[in-house]
């Protein structure tokens, strides 16, 4: 058994290892991988992506990166496809194989069978002169020195590879498609990241009360607004045109100062020129705001500068956009 002192130097060798193979895979892209990427572009079927053993979850996690970015993809395991399951492959289906050796007896059952039905593959493989490699219509290579294992033998840098080309796959797909945040979005509709990409500050304010005084307001009423709104905050309004913001700290500062509420209206404790956000504007602007400037609240306008509402920091917060 290793020395418990060694984990750190282990762990450091394998991830140098790792990173120095998947820079090495920059010298291995050539037309193959250009033609690749062209032809999944101009294919009017699914990407389908197969392979075996620890090849066919780095298969299984192509297809997910493909289906997010834009690109219709689906699984397909080697074994069970020359046992039945060949007939997920359709017309005009493109096929990527993934094999490190590129031997492997699956493998050379099931692409003589692929061909057949005239749908083109793409091998990502380690051994391009492989029976994979010379047989696929486009090869990528993926080929390591050694795999992390200290015996050479489990599947480490090798998957690692594959699943680096196939995110520079998906990535050229990506680019060459003009996908947007907007087209990411329809993909990812759930969950905080989903929200980050369609949830909008009209959606946060819907179920928040408004609070409203005018310049003229006393502090004792401003205090019950702020209160009973329960935003810690409220805009100051003159002639229907937003001219500040109060907010419970305020309220607080005047009271050092003086406990002769009665003494002072809105206008006299007031912020002017306070920050706003759009309707329209996504709920991640309003997060990025409220950061930036160390506050808890922004006031809500809309296209025409009329107050509408106020976001605070726990709506963000229910949301899941934090």
């Amino acid at each position: 058994m290793e020395d418990l002192q060694n984990i750190t130097a282990i762990a450091k060798e394998t991830i140098l290892l790792e990173s120095n193979a998947i820079a090495n895979l920059t010298n291995l892209i050539n037309s193959d991988f250009e033609e690749a990427v062209k032809f999944i572009l101009n294919s009017n079927g699914r990407v389908v992506v197969t392979g075996i053993g620890k090849s066919a979850n780095i298969a299984t996690k192509i297809v997910a990166t493909l289906n997010s970015t834009g690109t219709p993809a689906i699984f397909m395991h080697a074994a069970d496809a020359i046992h039945g399951d060949l007939g997920i492959i359709q017309k005009d289906d493109v096929v990527i194989c993934i094999s490190k050796s590129g031997n492997t007896p699956e493998i050379k059952v099931l692409v003589p069978l692929i061909k057949n039905s005239n749908n083109k593959i793409i091998a990502i493989t380690g051994n391009a002169d492989s029976f994979l490699g010379t047989q696929a219509d486009f090869t990528l290579n993926t080929f390591v020195e050694k795999e992390a294992c200290p015996n050479n033998l489990a599947p480490t840098t090798s998957t690692t590879a594959q699943l680096v080309m196939g995110d520079a796959l998906a990535v050229c797909l990506l680019k060459m498609k003009g996908f947007t945040s907007k087209d990411f979005a329809k993909y990812h509709p759930g969950g905080a990241l989903g929200k980050r990409l369609y949830l909008r500050v009209s959606d946060l304010i819907k179920n928040n009360q408004k609070p409203e005084v005018s310049t003229t307001t006393p502090v004792a009423e401003v205090i019950v607004e702020i209160t009973e709104k329960r935003l810690g905050v409220t805009a100051v309004v003159k002639d229907e045109q937003l001219v500040g913001i109060i907010t419970d700290g305020d309220i607080r500062r005047m009271l050092n100062k003086s406990t002769e509420i009665s003494k002072f209206t809105a206008q006299d404790i007031m912020s002017t020129n306070p920050k706003t956000i759009s309707t329209n504007a996504m709920a991640v602007q309003a997060l990025d705001t409220l950061e930036n400037n160390n506050i808890t609240q922004i006031l809500v306008t809309d296209e025409d500068q009329q107050y509408i509402g106020v976001v605070h920091l726990h709506d963000l917060l229910k949301e899941g956009i934090f």
